[in-house]
């Protein structure tokens, strides 16, 4: 099991920068409910990493609520944002991906006093983000950084859990679907429930109609 470290981060730290901020998304490859993004600022000061942090994805769901509660505490800072079916039916993932992510940046940014040496780690390969940021916020993208990056994993395991909870709600106001197990993913059970019920606003519809060539496999 890959274990984060803050080799990254110190690296930045050499380079110039003051401020990291760890950043992640999850439900890019969810058919309901929010793309979220979310955003953790380390620097040096922030002291050992939390015991059992790892990108979401590694942390057994019963442990998370606990481990994003300390990473949060470990962070200097952190912010968080959204984007709903209907933003991403309209405007497309990748639009909706940085909107959120410079909600998610910015909030964690002002939180202390938006310091000019700040460098935004992305995790993946892909900048979807500096696009909608404030100028003068630099972003690095490196992929994995959520398994090998500390304020990535941190970001990760936050965005996990807050849009999980947003999921397991949402079972509550729209049942039949599942999504409180599957939380918006397309698993079989969930495009069964699709096909049986139609779908609900919390659907990215304009995703629906391409069901049967998708798979639930490798979402994250």
């Amino acid at each position: 099991m890959s274990t984060p470290h803050l080799e990254v981060e110190h690296s930045l730290v050499e380079r110039g920068a003051q401020y990291v901020i760890g950043v992640d998304e999850v439900g890019r490859g969810a058919i309901a409910g929010p793309v979220w993004v979310s955003a953790g600022v380390w620097n040096p000061g922030c002291g050992p990493i939390p015991e059992g942090l790892r990108d979401s994805k590694l942390i057994p769901e019963r442990r998370r609520v606990d481990i994003a509660q300390r990473a949060t505490q470990w962070l200097l800072a952190s912010g968080s944002g959204r984007r709903e079916a209907s933003v991403i039916d309209s405007g497309g993932i990748m639009a909706a991906l940085g909107g959120a992510g410079a909600d998610a940046v910015v909030q964690a940014w002002r939180s202390v006093g938006e310091p000019a040496a700040t460098v935004v780690l992305l995790d993946g390969n892909q900048d979807w983000l500096s696009a909608h940021l404030p100028p003068g916020l630099a972003v690095v993208t490196l992929a994995k950084a959520d398994l090998s990056a500390a304020a990535v994993s941190a970001a990760s395991v936050i965005a996990k859990v807050s849009r999980d909870q947003v999921m397991i709600e949402a079972d509550e106001q729209y049942p039949g679907y599942g999504f409180a197990g599957h939380k918006g993913y397309g698993s079989a059970a969930h495009r069964e429930a699709i096909v049986r019920l139609g779908p609900c606003p919390l659907h990215r519809v304009t995703w629906i109609s391409s069901l049967k060539d998708q798979s639930s496999s490798g979402l994250d």
